[in-house]
């Protein structure tokens, strides 16, 4: 499997994380689109939602429990947007689950 995220998550690939630990990787997008853009990832390879079970769902809590600390640590105290992309359709273009945790401006509410 050629997947650049698990890539960098073996170090491969450099990149700048704000977290990791054992389960979980955050690193800063290399092609920011608010001014606070980081990628959340857990380390196992999952491609999508669709394949969110009963055997990997507390590591998906996980991410967002770091999503949680690392906008505390980022001053995203007003806000902050979390978006997953699952499949083609939506626009994923990497085959590993992970969120950005978007912030540092006031946002509308429309995404599209």
């Amino acid at each position: 499997m050629d997947c650049i995220f698990c890539r960098i998550i073996d170090g491969e690939i450099p990149s700048t994380k704000y977290y990791e630990d054992d389960l979980v990787i955050a690193i800063k997008d290399v092609n920011p689109q608010t001014p606070f853009h980081a990628l959340i990832m857990p380390k196992q390879h999952i491609e999508c939602a669709l394949e969110i079970d009963e055997s990997n769902s507390s590591l998906i809590a996980h991410v967002f429990e770091v999503a949680a600390k690392i906008a505390k640590e980022n001053g995203l105290d007003g806000g902050f947007r979390i978006i997953n992309n699952c499949g083609e359709d939506a626009g994923q273009t990497v085959k590993h689950i992970h969120f950005h945790l978007l912030g540092g401006i006031k946002m509308s509410e429309k995404i599209i």
